[in-house]
C-alpha cells in the first residue's frame, strides 16, 4: 500500500509534500511529483501537508483519479522516454534530483498555467 499523487499536482508542483516526507520518496518529474511505492512508509505526512489536496491513500483514490495509481508506479518501474532503464528505488529523491520527464499519462494531459499555492 502507498500514497499516490493525482492530477491536481500536474503543472502546479507545490512541493510542500517533499519537505514533509521523512523518507525522501517524492520525486520530481517535468510536470508532476511522484511517490515511489517501494520507498513510501505510508506515514501520511505528505497528504496532511498537501495544499492542493492531490495526495490520496491508494484505497481512497476517487474514481476519476484511479489511473494515477498505476501511473505513479510506472514512473519508477517502466523505462521512461530518454532513459536507459527504470528508475527503480534510487534511495531518495534529493540525491537523484529532478528527473525532468513524466509518464505518458501526465505528459499527454493538457497543459495548464502553473499556479502558486
Amino acid at each position: 500500500m502507498t500514497y499516490v499523487i493525482g492530477s491536481a499536482c500536474v503543472d502546479v508542483m507545490d512541493k510542500s509534500c517533499v519537505q514533509e516526507c521523512p523518507v525522501d520518496c517524492i520525486y520530481e518529474g517535468a510536470r508532476s511529483m511522484y511517490i515511489n511505492p517501494d520507498e513510501c512508509v505510508d506515514c501520511g505526512a505528505c497528504k496532511l501537508i498537501c495544499r492542493m489536496e492531490a495526495i490520496y491513500y491508494e484505497t481512497d483514490l476517487p474514481k476519476d483519479q484511479q489511473q494515477h495509481l498505476a501511473d505513479n508506479a510506472a514512473f519508477f518501474n517502466q523505462t521512461l522516454p530518454g532513459r536507459e532503464g527504470p528508475l527503480g528505488a534510487p534511495g531518495g529523491a534529493t540525491n537523484l534530483g529532478p528527473v525532468s520527464i513524466d509518464t505518458p499519462l501526465v505528459a499527454a494531459l493538457p497543459r495548464r498555467r502553473s499556479r502558486e499555492c
